[in-house]
C-alpha cells in the first residue's frame, strides 16, 4: 500500500540556540530566525550538516485518505500517529465557531511558551468529503485559512524617504530606516505605499515610527510617534519627477499612485525584465534580479529580445568578472527552454497592468493563440469569468499597441510557442460529467483515476448527489453506494470504467 503524508520541518528554539552558539564558536554569522535556519539547513547538499541541527517535524495531513478508508481530518491525523508520525500535540476537534475562537485566545497568550516559533494557527474543515465542494483558489485549498497572530510592532527611526520605480512605472515611496530586528529578520527599508497613505499618516523623515510585517513579509510604517517628533521636522511633499529618467510624474483621478509615463526609463525597463524572466513567468533560472541590473547597466540586456539574443554576446559575457563557461552555457540553455514554455506564461512575462498570473491563464485558455488576441473585442473580453472592464481594456491597449505585435512578431520568428495548451484532452465520456470514487480500488490509485478523470474533461466529487454522473465502486463500498443507488446514480465497477478509458 502506497502512502504519502505532508507536514513541515520546523528547528525548535532550543536547537536554533544551539546551533547560533555553534556558528559562533566557528566565527560564523549567527542564523537570524528558526524558520531560515531550518529551511536552510534543508537545502543543505552534505546530508551530515543538515543532520547535527537537530531539526524537527509535524505531519499536518495524509494524501488520498480515503483510500485508507479515512473520511475525516481528525482520523487522517490520527492514522498518522499511530504509524508513528510525528502529530501537532496541540491540535484540537473544535464542534464549531467559539470552539474555534477559544482555541485562538487560548493559545495567542501560550505561543511564547511554546518550544518553537508559530505565527498563528490554521483551521481545516474536518469533513474530507466537502472538499471538493468547498474548492480550491488559484493557490490554495478554501476550507483550510489561516489566523494570523498580531504582527509584532518596531520602533525605529525614518532616516530618509525616497522613490522607488516599479516595472509598470508605479512610484512608491520608501522609509529608509534605522535597522531594527522585527521578527527575526533585519528591517531597513518599509514601503509607505503612496501619497495619500505618507499624508494621512503624517510620517515625516527623522520621525520615531512603529514598523510592522504586513502579512508578517512586507516591512510597513503603522504609525508615527508624535511625542518624539522634533520640530524641524519637514512636511512630506511627493516628487513631481521620476527619481530616475526625471521625466514628469501623472496621478490619474481616482487613483492612488503616480506613474512615470516615459516609456524608456530604465528603472522601469530593468524591472520588466526582471519580471519576464522571474519563476511565475518565463523562469529563467540564472538570469536573477542583480545580473540582469549588471546586463542592463553594460548595454547587453535592453530588451525583451536582447534576452533571446544574449547567446549572439557569448565573446562580451565570457570575459564578465564571475562568468565561466559552465554558467553561460546553462544560462543560454534555459533561454532556449523558456521558448517552450506555455502561452499563459509568456503573458504574464509581459507584464500587462492588472493582469496577473491567474487572469493570463484564463486569457490563454481563451485565445489559445496569441494573434487571437489582437483583435479581441471589449465585448468578447467582459463576457469571460475573471474578466471586467478594467482588465479588458488594458488588454485592448497592450495589443493594439504596434510595439506589442512588432514583439510578438520577433518572438514568432526564433520560435517562442504562442499558443496555449491545455493538459485537457476532452473526451465524450468524460467532458463535464461528474464522478465519484468510492470503495478500495485495485487497478489505479485513487489519485492515479482522479487525474484520468481529470485530463479528459472530467470532475471528481467527493460526495453523491443528484447531479453525480457516475459512482465507480470499488470493493468494500459503502455509505456513497448507498446514496448512489437510492438516487439512480449510475454506478460502474472499475473494470467499467477501465473500458470507459479504453475506448
Amino acid at each position: 500500500m502506497d502512502l504519502e503524508v505532508r507536514g513541515e520541518i520546523f528547528m525548535s528554539k532550543s536547537s536554533f540556540n544551539k546551533a547560533n552558539l555553534q556558528r559562533l564558536d566557528n566565527g560564523e554569522e549567527e542564523f537570524k530566525n528558526p524558520r531560515n535556519a531550518a529551511a536552510g539547513s534543508v537545502r543543505q547538499l552534505d546530508s551530515k550538516v543538515a543532520s547535527k541541527r537537530n531539526l524537527d517535524m509535524f505531519i499536518y495531513s495524509v494524501i488520498d485518505p480515503e483510500s485508507h478508508g479515512i473520511s475525516k481530518h481528525s482520523e487522517a491525523l490520527e492514522f498518522a500517529r499511530k504509524l508513528g508520525f510525528k502529530i501537532n500535540p496541540y491540535s484540537r476537534l473544535c464542534k464549531n465557531i467559539d470552539e474555534v475562537i477559544d482555541f485562538i485566545n487560548e493559545y495567542t497568550p501560550k505561543r511564547d511558551k511554546l518550544k518553537y516559533d508559530i505565527d498563528g494557527i490554521v483551521i481545516k474543515v474536518n469533513e474530507i468529503d466537502k472538499y471538493t465542494k468547498i474548492g480550491y483558489t488559484a493557490k490554495s485549498p478554501k476550507w483550510a485559512i489561516a489566523y494570523k497572530f498580531p504582527a509584532e510592532e518596531v520602533v525605529t527611526k525614518i532616516n530618509s524617504i525616497t522613490f522607488q520605480v516599479g516595472r509598470t512605472g508605479q512610484i512608491t515611496p520608501v522609509a529608509n530606516l534605522n535597522p531594527v530586528i522585527v521578527q527575526g529578520s533585519t528591517v531597513s527599508r518599509a514601503t509607505l505605499h503612496n501619497e495619500d497613505y505618507v499624508i494621512e499618516k503624517d510620517i515625516r523623515e527623522n520621525d520615531y515610527v512603529v514598523i510592522k510585517k504586513a502579512g508578517d513579509i512586507i516591512p510597513e510604517v503603522v504609525r508615527v510617534i508624535i511625542d518624539r517628533r522634533e520640530s524641524e521636522n519637514t512636511v512630506f511633499k511627493m516628487i513631481e519627477s521620476c527619481p530616475v529618467c526625471e521625466s514628469k510624474l501623472s496621478r490619474k483621478d481616482g487613483e492612488a499612485d503616480h506613474y512615470c509615463l516615459n516609456p524608456f526609463c530604465d528603472a522601469k525597463q530593468i524591472e520588466s525584465l526582471i519580471h519576464f524572466a522571474s519563476r511565475k513567468a518565463m523562469n529563467i533560472e540564472g538570469l536573477g534580479d542583480r545580473i540582469i541590473e549588471q546586463f542592463y547597466n553594460d548595454g547587453l540586456l535592453n530588451s525583451i529580445m536582447d534576452i533571446y539574443n544574449l547567446k549572439n554576446k557569448y565573446s562580451d559575457l565570457i570575459v564578465k568578472e564571475g562568468f565561466g563557461i559552465k554558467s553561460i552555457d546553462k544560462l543560454v540553455e534555459n533561454i532556449e527552454k523558456s521558448k517552450t514554455n506555455n502561452l499563459e506564461k509568456l503573458l504574464f512575462g509581459f507584464g500587462i497592468r492588472h493582469v496577473g498570473e491567474k487572469v493570463s491563464k484564463v486569457i490563454a485558455s481563451n485565445y489559445p493563440n496569441i494573434e487571437d488576441l489582437f483583435t479581441a473585442t471589449f465585448e468578447e473580453l467582459i463576457d469571460i469569468n475573471e474578466i471586467g472592464d478594467v482588465i479588458a481594456k488594458s488588454i485592448i491597449d497592450f495589443f493594439r499597441d504596434e510595439d506589442t505585435r512588432k514583439l510578438v512578431n520577433e518572438l514568432k520568428e526564433i520560435g517562442m510557442n504562442l499558443e496555449y495548451t491545455s493538459n485537457i484532452s476532452l473526451k465524450e465520456e468524460f467532458t463535464d460529467k461528474t464522478f465519484v470514487l468510492t470503495g478500495k480500488l485495485e487497478i489505479y490509485k485513487r489519485s492515479e483515476a482522479k487525474n484520468l478523470i481529470e485530463s479528459l474533461g472530467g470532475k471528481v466529487s467527493g460526495s453523491v448527489s443528484s447531479k453525480t454522473d457516475y459512482v465507480v465502486a470499488g470493493s468494500d463500498a459503502g455509505s456513497k453506494l448507498t446514496k448512489a443507488i437510492e438516487l439512480g446514480v449510475k454506478v460502474i465497477s472499475e473494470g467499467e470504467f477501465k473500458d470507459l478509458l479504453d475506448r
